[in-house]
């Protein structure tokens, strides 16, 4: 009997833990949520989706790319919160288990969505259209004498904003070393297209006007003076 009693507390525990660890919540309680715990925040829509608005500090990753949603959450870390959401909550529910089950420990999705979310009132934000960078300009940054490391990069991308802190580490460490170029990975297509980059980040590093090495990706501090300085 007792034994009993111990199988059921422990599948009641395993039970009541996985809905902690994987939930839904209210547009009110997802934003309290967001300003205590500042959790890793997570758009599951499209690109352009989340260009024409987003919640704030929010990465991206499209779920319904599993190849890049597989490739971009790889960087999140699983010790911490995320929270997801898409324009309804469909895909973000979708989105919230499969985190879960790839071992993410508290995962949250916003009930309703981004539409609820507005419903409410509660701010957004959007990518400005900025002025592209244009095939012509990069040619002029990169095709000239020296080192340039050019980074295609996004605010947005979660492997992309675990390189900022490397790269500007590298700018310290090998000042005047090189000039660094950064290339906007939502914005620039024109120059994207040119210069076959399909995913971000891609680093690219020329010398003397040629392209040497390219690599897309989490590069390494070490790899990168490596490169740099050979």
């Amino acid at each position: 009997m007792k034994k009993s009693i111990l199988v059921f507390l422990s599948i009641l525990l395993v039970c009541t833990d996985s809905v902690m660890a994987q939930g839904t919540l209210s547009p009110t309680d997802f934003e309290k949520k967001i300003n205590t715990l500042q959790p890793q925040l997570l758009d599951v829509r499209t690109s352009r989706e989340y260009q024409s608005s987003h919640i704030k500090n929010a990465l991206q990753a499209d779920w319904l790319n599993k190849e890049q949603f597989a490739d971009r959450t790889q960087y999140l870390d699983k010790s911490k919160p995320v929270f997801v959401y898409c324009a309804s909550g469909g895909r973000s529910g979708e989105a919230a288990k499969w985190l879960h089950d790839k071992g993410f420990t508290d995962v949250q999705n916003l009930q309703g969505g981004l539409s609820a979310w507005k419903m409410e009132g509660r701010s957004v934000e959007s990518v400005t259209n900025a002025a592209q960078l244009s095939v012509t300009k990069y040619a002029e940054l990169t095709q000239t004498s020296g080192t340039v490391l050019v980074d295609f990069g996004a605010e947005w991308c979660p492997p992309c904003k675990k390189m900022e802190p490397v790269i500007k580490q590298l700018q310290t460490d090998l000042a005047n070393k090189f000039v660094f170029v950064k290339a906007d990975g939502g914005n620039d297509i024109e120059v994207m297209k040119n210069e076959k980059v399909t995913a971000i980040p891609t680093f690219i590093l020329y010398k003397n006007g040629k392209e040497i090495w390219r690599k897309q990706g989490i590069v390494e501090l070490t790899e990168l003076k490596k490169r740099i300085t050979e």
